[in-house]
């Protein structure tokens, strides 16, 4: 399945790019990434929700993202979703590198409607989420909505990545996600944005 990019004719030569391949007997994913973009994207995931979870990504967060997966999705989504974060989680990492000069920390609090979630994050090298509980093991669609926990799950722990996630209030299950990526994505921005006030990794420790 490993293909020549890019599709969109994005120039993958930045300074922070990342990339990852990763292929199971389950999934096969190929991702790449510019942080410094302008939220251009091609994403086909083989579950359309994800799909448009991640443009939400790709476009709020301003980065250039390239998404090419086939899973086992015949059984669920469960494997392709999870894999999504570890490769997704790894291209940010590699994206990154040492982190020298970036915010480090990013907030943001992103409504929909009547929805409103707010994301607070970390870029440690500490791999920690705390996700919202209480939410209805549902359907949007044809995507059961307890899969967003496993993303995130997966994404932090391969990220180093501190994330926390907050619904402030929401009924509709659409709304209440997109809030939350929608917030994910510009909190992250916010954190992996350059300081020129920071000349080296903004750590007491030297090190992320």
């Amino acid at each position: 399945m490993k293909r020549s990019w890019p599709l969109l004719g994005i120039k993958f030569n930045m300074k922070r790019e990342g990339k990852h391949y990763r292929k199971t007997k389950e999934t096969e994913i190929d991702v790449r990434l510019v942080l410094d973009g302008e939220g251009r994207y091609e994403i086909h995931t083989g579950i359309p929700f994800m799909d448009h979870m991640l443009a939400q990504l790709s476009r709020h967060g301003l980065f250039d993202l390239e998404i090419n997966a086939k899973g086992d999705t015949e059984i669920d989504g469960h494997h392709t979703v999870e894999d999504l974060g570890i490769t997704l989680g790894e291209s940010f990492k590699k994206a990154l590198g040492e982190g020298k000069g970036i915010r480090r920390f990013g907030m943001a609090s992103i409504p929909l409607d009547e929805a409103l979630a707010s994301v607070s994050l970390d870029i440690s090298g500490r791999a920690h989420l705390s996700f919202p509980g209480g939410l209805p093991k549902e359907k949007v669609g044809n995507f059961d909505v307890e899969l967003v926990e496993e993303f995130f799950r997966s994404f932090t722990s391969n990220a180093g990545i501190t994330l926390h996630i907050r619904l402030l209030s929401g009924n509709n299950l659409h709304h209440i996600l997109e809030s939350i990526f929608k917030s994910f994505a510009r909190a992250l921005d916010e954190g992996t944005r350059f300081d020129e006030r920071v000349k080296d990794v903004p750590s007491t420790k030297g090190v992320l």
